[in-house]
């Protein structure tokens, strides 16, 4: 029969070394220690510039950031703010490019979702033309449409000319530029409120619908008192994420009508007069104003969405 014996270790055996606090503090917070260069390197970016930017907007900086000026404190904000020539109406037409730019992608954006949520014969291929216009960049789609609706040349004047109807000058146009930019936006960016929406239909469940269903529920009751709320969380994501970037257009406004959004600042929305701000006229000092009162308002814009989509979830 075996024994089993036991050893005891000697008395003057010397102890484990005790591991050190500090090493124990940084096993502990090992994943803050590991992220934190990408963070502080990331935050260095964000802050940095917005702070130089801060400090360009108290001065009367004029043809280089380097060159001499003077502290004129909040002169430049109260002069940009009472600015109703210029600052204003671009105020105004960024509110109305990205209100109605973004109204127009989420409902075709949602009718398009609808369409390819149920599968169908073809649907590989028509989602993959639906998303074409994702993969050209914005100057490019600029660019393209402008020749488009070029009023002596484009091709829309002469298909308007088929049905009898006389050329329409588009983006040459007072009346008309902005509406041809929201719709060369809506044409670009719609597959990407499509993606989101259909990522979402997709997620939901289908016992909600098949009860509705056997209910007697038609099909726009369905969507409006089931799919609707159901999908209101994936909706304000979309908002979230379209909203702020169509509040930012730059390329294609630019593109299209050039400096000042065209001859008679038609299509200047607050990027593209602070653009022509810093690189037309060298006002550091006031294009630096422009650009933090816009940061504000996008702040603004991006917490009252925030503030709808907690609602949403409840």
């Amino acid at each position: 029969m075996a024994t089993i014996t036991t050893t005891k270790a000697p008395r003057n055996a010397p102890a484990a070394p005790e591991t050190p606090g500090w090493v124990r503090w940084a096993n502990a917070h090992r994943k803050w220690l590991l992220a934190a260069p990408a963070m502080i390197f990331v935050s260095a970016l964000i802050v940095f510039p917005l702070v130089w930017t801060g400090y360009l907007s108290l001065t009367d900086t004029e043809g280089s950031v380097r060159a001499e000026s003077e502290f004129v404190g909040f002169q430049n904000y109260l002069d940009v703010l009472s600015d109703v020539d210029r600052f204003w109406p671009a105020v105004g037409r960024t509110a109305t490019f990205t209100i109605v730019a973004l109204l127009f992608e989420l409902v075709l954006g949602m009718a398009i979702a609808l369409l390819l949520w149920r599968p169908f014969k073809g649907q590989k291929w028509v989602r993959v033309a639906i998303l074409m216009p994702l993969v050209a960049t914005p100057v490019a789609v600029g660019m393209m449409w402008r020749l488009i609706f070029d009023p002596n040349i484009g091709m829309a004047n002469q298909i308007l000319g088929w049905f009898g109807i006389g050329p329409q000058p588009w983006l040459a146009g007072q009346h008309t530029a902005l509406p041809t930019t929201i719709f060369i936006d809506v044409w670009q960016w719609t597959p990407m409120v499509v993606l989101i929406l259909l990522a979402g239909l997709t997620s939901l469940s289908e016992e909600p619908q098949e009860a509705a269903r056997i209910d007697g529920a038609s099909t726009w009751q369905r969507f409006r008192h089931v799919t609707l709320p159901l999908l209101m969380p994936t909706v304000t994501v979309a908002i979230l994420l379209r909203g702020i970037d169509a509040l930012k257009t730059f390329d294609i406004l630019y593109a299209t009508k050039g400096r000042g959004g065209g001859s008679f600042h038609e299509v200047e929305t607050l990027n593209v007069y602070a653009y022509g701000l810093s690189f037309d006229y060298n006002e550091y000092g006031v294009s630096s104003t422009v650009l933090i009162l816009f940061f504000l308002i996008i702040i603004g814009s991006m917490w009252a969405l925030t503030a709808r989509r907690k609602e949403a979830k409840r």
